[in-house]
């Protein structure tokens, strides 16, 4: 065993989305899980809102849930942009939503309204967040971006911070960043911009044009919609922007490209792209080109990211309305409204009158699971240290499925008392099962000391564990 095999977890939350504590898997796979659509929960039927308007960032901040997004009005028969609001939504639970009437904004003649933003030049606030950084600047609790351009089209980013996020300021260094003068100089679609409480930087992703592998590009059909990463201490200077690296995954257009910190484990970053397929028409009536879902991938420093599940996060699904260009885009924020329940929102109907906003479900840390099917299989971790006195795991079975745990040394010899056949089977649908021996659940003996765990599976689902 070297050092750069051990894995040290503390007392951390680990989720299995990639395959970071794995060694062995057998007859076991990861398997990622779609959230569950709910409601309908805001539709954009107001006057400043409309057919083109979009979803932006949803938190759960001060006892209430707190939404802003880009209400963007239209006007022709191209339902071009004829501007972009950036609006604010309230919930006490998370489903059923409120527009305040603000008064800040003024929208044809009145200021009866949940307007915090408005931009003629087809812009909104983006990215917003509470800023988590201990030292943060008074007044500027809440930070966001929005993406600007100038007379010869290319992108710059400007800086916006808010003591409650209601009212809006330009930062002083305008702009933050502007887009590489290379063949196609632009940064549209929402940015994602956060304090890394692990890193202790702000760090932002942004949209970029990548070469197509194999060749290079010098318009706009030669190239893919990516994602570029910048780093800044203090929100203010920023590094030079460099594309994430997804390995050797299959090269997609993707932005819209919500990520964060995971809430429960702050060490892991979760993205949820947006796929555009361009060229496809569902409808052959439809006014623009291009299909798109969200899809998902993980990254544990920020410039790696996982990109082994190819599959869909959020499909189109079989409602006509959803396969059309711009649908089935996510907010940026995974929220907790349940003591086991997730909650995102995704945007549906695009281009119609019937746009609107759905909320979806899925369990806590329930991204991704090792999936063992009724014949059973097994996984064994690396070796890894922890800190604390109990084993705990976030798992599912069904009724005849079950999970059985046991504890090793480093070189993969059994330890006595932490043996398989002295861990009694363990099966239901938990949030927190505390493992347990013969001898108790007391691992506090082995705290410190390089370990690997033994889990053997059938018909049965592990997402995540914890030593405390």
């Amino acid at each position: 065993m070297t050092a750069k095999d051990l894995r040290q977890i503390g007392s951390r939350l680990e989720l299995f989305v990639d395959d970071w504590l794995i060694d062995r898997m057998s007859d076991t796979t990861l398997k990622m899980h779609p959230p569950v659509p709910r409601e309908v929960v805001l539709e954009f039927n107001r006057v400043w809102e409309g057919p083109i308007s979009l979803p932006g960032s949803v938190i759960h901040d001060g006892g209430r849930y707190r939404m802003w997004y880009a209400a963007r009005s239209s006007s022709g028969a191209s339902g071009q942009s004829s501007g972009s609001h950036t609006a604010y939504a309230e919930s006490a639970d998370g489903i059923h939503w409120e527009r305040p009437e603000l008064g800040i904004a003024e929208v044809d003649g009145s200021t009866a309204n949940n307007v915090v933003a408005y931009d003629t030049d087809d812009t909104h606030i983006g990215g917003i967040y509470r800023d988590r950084n201990p030292d943060v600047r008074p007044g500027e609790t809440y930070k966001a971006v929005t993406v600007r351009r100038r007379a010869d089209r290319s992108h710059y980013i400007r800086g916006f911070t808010s003591n409650d996020g209601l009212n809006w300021h330009i930062v002083d260094r305008d702009p933050l960043l502007v887009a590489p003068r290379d063949d196609w100089p632009i940064f549209d679609g929402e940015a994602a911009v956060f304090w890394d409480t692990v890193q202790e930087e702000y760090v932002g992703y942004f949209r970029g044009w990548e070469p197509a592998r194999g060749g290079t590009y010098s318009d706009l059909r030669g190239g893919v919609r990516s994602i570029r990463r910048s780093t800044s201490p203090d929100f203010r200077e920023w590094s030079e922007l460099q594309f994430i690296d997804m390995g050797d995954s299959t090269q997609e257009h993707l932005y819209k490209h919500t990520c964060e910190p995971y809430f429960r484990a702050p060490h892991i970053y979760l993205m949820f792209p947006w796929r555009f397929v361009p060229g496809r028409r569902f409808d052959p009536d439809w006014p623009d080109h291009g299909i798109s879902e969200t899809v998902f991938m993980s990254s544990r420093d920020g410039i790696h990211f996982d990109r082994r599940f190819m599959e869909a996060f959020v499909r189109p699904g079989p409602d006509p309305l959803n396969w059309g260009d711009r649908s089935n885009m996510m907010s940026s924020g995974v929220v907790q409204t349940g003591p086991a329940e997730l909650s995102v929102y995704y945007s549906e109907h695009y281009r119609s009158p019937t746009c609107r906003m759905r909320w979806a479900t899925l369990r806590i840390d329930g991204f991704v699971s090792v999936n063992a099917p009724y014949a059973g299989g097994e996984l064994t971790t690396r070796p890894l240290t922890f800190e604390g006195g109990e084993l705990v795991i976030n798992y599912a079975t069904s009724v005849a499925g079950s999970i059985r745990v046991e504890v090793q040394e480093a070189d993969g010899k059994a330890i006595d008392g932490h043996l398989l056949p002295q861990n009694a089977e363990i099966f239901g649908d938990e949030i927190e099962r505390v493992v347990a021996w013969d001898s108790g659940t007391d691992v506090s003996a082995l705290a410190g000391r390089p370990v690997r765990l033994r889990f053997t599976m059938k018909d049965a689902d592990l997402y995540s564990i914890r030593f405390r």
